[in-house]
């Protein structure tokens, strides 16, 4: 037995009387095209310095001491390694 909930469409009548209460709606926004575009953008923007996806090990050691610091730890981590690389070239 399928557990996907049943979708029922409105009829004609259905959506013309939804809507009149739309149209009748002070609150309501039709914004224009331009708008719209902007709206329909998914996720978020484009970074300009993308990082780049991969799988890597390190030492649980490792891994332990930057979850210890709690949430934010991958950024802690990438921070850690950008400064040991910034070091290393200067």
């Amino acid at each position: 037995m399928s557990m996907k909930p049943k979708i029922y469409m409105p009829t004609e009548e259905e959506d013309r009387e939804i809507n009149r209460g739309i149209e009748a709606d002070p609150d309501t926004y039709v914004p224009n095209d331009e708008a719209f575009s902007k709206m329909s953008r998914r996720g978020r923007p484009k970074s300009e310095t993308p990082k780049v996806q991969l799988t890597i090990r390190y030492d649980k050691a490792v891994i332990d001491a930057f979850k210890a610091g709690g949430p934010g730890w991958q950024t802690r981590m990438n921070e850690a390694l950008k400064k040991a690389v910034t070091r290393k070239h200067t």
